[in-house]
């Protein structure tokens, strides 16, 4: 039998830019729901995700905001967020409505070395 691997979870993409950002809560939801040890990452554009005031409706998508606020349901509670992501966007930690770390570029790159897997959607 195979020890159970950590994995982390890039999400790159906005919630309305496609199915990315469905698929990456969908794989966080269900590896939680496992017990598996998961963390999820918010990068690129992945950080509207974070956003309080989505109006998800205007663009007939399907609000992701239960699904994120559902994560430590499913214990997913190692959520993180680039920094620089977040800054070139114009978000701040006060428009997020989710905890997370906000994490450097060195910071980054020490996070993904700790996980064993790595997905990116």
């Amino acid at each position: 039998m195979n020890p159970v691997k950590s994995l982390l979870i890039i999400s790159r993409q906005a919630p309305w830019a496609g199915p990315g950002a469905r698929e990456a809560l969908d794989i966080a939801l269900a590896g939680g729901a496992f017990d598996l040890p998961i963390g999820l990452l918010f990068l690129d554009d992945g950080v509207f995700q974070l956003t309080q005031a989505q109006r998800p409706a205007t663009l007939e998508q399907k609000d992701l905001g239960a699904n994120l606020q559902a994560l430590p349901l499913f214990g997913v509670e190692s959520l993180y967020a680039c920094r620089h992501s977040l800054a070139v966007r114009g978000l701040g930690q006060t428009a997020l409505g989710l905890p997370v770390s906000v994490l450097d570029d060195d910071q980054l790159r020490a996070l993904v070395d700790h996980y064993e897997q790595v997905i990116t959607l």
